[in-house]
């Protein structure tokens, strides 16, 4: 594929876009089966069928004594979504530490679009439901589902810029790191310090393990299953009994994977590449078939309720407004440029897309309320904030490009 070349002759590396290419090919699978598997959920949760789906969701298995008899539903949300962050850890380290994200000039702009994109509709959810019981899911709004978007941009814009597709990805990397720091930090009630403590022996098993014979691990397909997945998984279970949401444990662990080694063998993308299946094809979809089974016959407030305006104009509004502004004060005020050149429309375009929370927004959901009918209530604000976006995007994206019809925002400037 060839290089995308700027006019001060910044560029983004061969292997950098060529990554970002297969990440997208993927991601458009990836959200087809999210996409099945929550509209299935959906409809069985709102036909004759919703007893057997709720007993499904709702039946219990797993050892009490450990803490680990949970519903069908919890070990989707709580477990199988540990394999999705592990996957998204991987992407992190690697770009940040060996991609082209390592350099300043290439993610200033879309790192800061991210935490515009998080903050403003943090502030929207917060204005609609400030001094109310439901404030505490000021974050539902602020996560971007990755696979859902980048599915969405392939479907209504296939011809869109490298540019922009490249922003919408490193955007929606950035907005998942900050997703779960927020997490780790502002949904852990309470710790149990022995168990969090306990879960330092296996994860520094995992390191080393990984660190010194990580090309072993690449060359064997079945080592990392009967070797590094069991310690994974006894971290997982302490992350649990600890009160960290237990997804935070995939986290951890991606982290202590090199991105290669002294021998240049490709560790953290063989395991992405390894894993991926897994969690596109089992782990995400199974959680988004829960997660998305609101009757709407059911016990909820939607429309009226200040958990709606907050979560739909957070996610329709203050994502692209977040996104947008951010961009442009961003190259309006200081050296930093966008790589290529973008026009108005396009960036509104991506924002909304990035308003596109669900499978995130839904888990956030889960941790964020005590009341059945507001996580009801929540869950359909997701999802019809998350249709309304792509329409949005649609609308901004899905069109013929004639040349000079809207204004250039920016191009690169080069800042040795």
């Amino acid at each position: 594929m060839p290089t995308e070349t700027t006019n001060s002759g910044e560029h983004f590396s061969p292997g950098f876009i060529a990554r970002m290419t297969e990440r997208m090919r993927g991601d458009v699978t990836a959200g087809v089966m999210l996409v099945s598997a929550a509209l299935l959920g959906f409809i069985l949760a709102n036909t004759p069928l919703s007893g057997f789906y709720e007993g499904l969701r709702d039946f219990r298995f797993g050892p009490e004594t450990l803490g680990l008899n949970l519903t069908v539903g919890q070990w989707a949300s709580d477990g199988l979504l540990a394999i999705f962050f592990f996957i998204v850890g991987l992407e992190l380290k690697r770009e940040f530490v060996s991609g082209d994200l390592r350099n300043p000039r290439t993610a200033l702009v879309p790192v800061a679009a991210a935490f515009g994109g998080v903050a403003v509709p943090a502030l929207i959810y917060v204005a609609f439901n400030w001094g109310t019981s439901t404030l505490h899911g000021w974050a539902v709004p602020t996560a971007t589902d990755i696979a859902f978007a980048v599915a969405v941009l392939g479907l209504i814009a296939p011809r869109i810029p490298t540019t922009l597709r490249i922003f919408l990805l490193t955007l929606a990397v950035v907005d998942d790191l900050i997703a779960i720091g927020i997490i780790a930090v502002a949904y852990t009630d309470g710790l149990n310090w022995g168990a969090l403590l306990l879960s330092l022996i296996p994860i520094a098993l995992f390191a080393i393990l990984v660190q010194m014979f990580g090309g072993f691990f690449v060359k064997s397909k079945i080592s990392p299953w009967i070797i590094l997945l069991p310690i994974g998984i006894v971290v997982w279970a302490l992350f649990h009994a600890s009160g960290i949401h237990a997804t935070v444990a995939g986290v951890v662990l991606a982290f202590t994977v090199p991105v290669s080694t002294k021998r240049d063998i490709e560790v953290s993308e063989t395991f992405v590449h390894r894993f991926t299946p897994l969690s596109v094809g089992v782990a995400v979809p199974v959680f988004a078939f829960f997660a998305a089974g609101v009757s709407v016959m059911g016990d909820h407030h939607f429309p009226a309720s200040p958990v709606v305006y907050g979560i739909i104009a957070g996610l329709v509004i203050g994502k692209p407004l977040g996104i947008v502004l951010t961009t442009v004060l961003l190259t309006k005020l200081t050296p930093a440029r966008l790589a290529g050149e973008v026009n108005m429309r396009d960036l509104i375009g991506i924002g909304c897309l990035a308003g596109v929370g669900f499978t995130v927004s839904l888990l956030i959901t889960e941790l964020s309320f005590t009341d059945p009918i507001d996580t009801n209530t929540a869950r359909l604000s997701v999802i019809v904030a998350s249709l309304l976006a792509i329409v949005v995007a649609t609308i901004m994206l899905a069109r013929n490009r004639p040349r000079g019809a809207t204004r250039v925002l920016a191009t690169v400037k080069g800042t040795d």
